[in-house]
């Protein structure tokens, strides 16, 4: 059989019977469809969450006190933990590859200015904080470079809590209290939004030792070191690792990478993208079962055409290739439609809702229609065999 003759009988079928090749082809869109649109949001949410954890760069490595692993068993007093301290972030920022460091406390207390006054979270950090996390000053400067164990007494406000404790005014110069101590405030932080339901901007910096003697704490909750791009992140946690052992006598502190905490987030957040992909597979489960049941209907009504096929010398591949090409056609035209619905819902839904995110993967609309050719293909399988082995002189007597 010529392809011109293999086209025209697949067409001309297609055409003849256009509410049954419309419902077959909707049904295998409305698969596509789901696809697309549960795997855009899936990946949406995938690079909305990254893109909030690498905001802060990823050249970065936290520093916990303790050991996030257990093993052997108790050894007592010996076991106890010793606290991160600043002089070991003074040791630690001497290293050769470390470009910011910051000693970290983190606290809720009470901030007053004036007559107004709002709970926060306080930050004790170092001077070094907006080139560490990548935070740019909008009003006046940041903390200065004081000697880290005697800081001065001042104050870096978020933007939210300047708005709320002074309004429009000028808060450079100005007094707040804090949990009873009286701080400056020297500079004002430009908008960072939240992370992970964190509000950034609703905060007070103060310098370190200042946090901890406000919430009388002699150990650090975290350091934070910036290293440099060029060195490897097996070297930087070496040379941590070796720098805390040698002050602290043993290897006691937690060490975590940015890319190690980015790996396993990504990891959960493919197995999210893959699991809406899989609810809207169901979808195309259902079309498969209508391209098989449409495509038994047309066996049955057209033995007599396969047998006069037969006769004229059709092989039985030549009649199996012709259902399973209009099987394939079916699920591709229905796979194309159900791309430009499920793109289509994706942006019309960014639209109404600009607060979800929605990115439609290039890799997953290539697999959604080559799934919808696959299932074409296959679901035409068994009624295609059947049709192919009819005896000829039996389909020409079937009425």
């Amino acid at each position: 059989m010529r392809a011109r003759d293999f086209l025209m009988l697949t067409g001309s079928s297609l055409i003849a019977h256009r509410l049954r090749s419309l419902l077959t082809t909707l049904g295998i869109a409305v698969g596509i469809a789901a696809v697309v649109l549960l795997t855009s949001i899936g990946e949406g949410v995938h690079q909305f969450v990254l893109a909030e954890f690498t905001q802060f760069g990823t050249n970065l490595v936290g520093i916990n006190p303790g050991k996030a692993t257990t093993a052997g068993t108790s050894v007592g007093v010996f076991g106890s933990e010793r606290p991160l301290t600043l002089g070991d972030a003074a040791a630690l920022q001497r290293l050769p590859f470390v470009r910011a460091l910051v000693p970290l406390v983190t606290g809720n207390a009470e901030v007053e200015a004036g007559n107004r006054r709002r709970r926060t979270t306080v930050y004790g950090v170092g001077p070094q904080m907006p080139q560490a996390y990548s935070m740019q000053v909008q009003l006046g400067r940041f903390l200065p470079n004081d000697d880290p164990n005697a800081a001065r007494a001042f104050a870096v406000l978020g933007s939210k809590l300047r708005r709320e404790l002074f309004g429009d005014s000028n808060p450079l110069g100005q007094r707040i209290t804090i949990a009873g101590s009286r701080y400056r405030v020297v500079g004002v932080m430009a908008s960072k939004g939240t992370l992970l339901g964190f509000d950034l901007d609703d905060t007070v910096y103060l310098p370190t030792a200042r946090a901890m003697s406000l919430f009388n704490t002699d150990s650090l909750f975290e350091i934070d070191i910036l290293y440099a791009d060029d060195i490897a992140v097996d070297r930087v946690v070496a040379a941590i690792r070796t720098t805390l052992e040698a002050r602290h006598g043993r290897d006691d502190v937690t060490i975590t990478t940015q890319q190690q905490m980015l790996d396993v987030l990504g990891s959960v957040l493919d197995v999210l993208t893959f699991a809406v992909a899989a609810i809207g597979g169901i979808s195309l489960l259902v079309g498969a079962i209508g391209i098989v049941t449409i495509m038994t209907i047309a066996v049955n009504e057209r033995i007599n055409e396969i047998g006069l096929l037969r006769a004229l010398g059709a092989r039985q591949s030549q009649v199996l290739g012709l259902f399973l090409g209009e099987a394939v056609v079916l699920a591709a035209l229905g796979g194309l439609a159900g791309l430009g619905l499920g793109l289509g819902g994706a942006q019309l839904l960014h639209l109404l809702l600009p607060a979800l995110p929605v990115h439609s993967s290039g890799l997953y609309i290539l697999l959604a229609e080559s799934m919808a050719v696959l299932i074409g293909l296959l679901a035409g399988v068994l009624p295609d065999r059947r049709a192919a082995r009819l005896d000829p002189v039996a389909a020409l007597r079937t009425e």
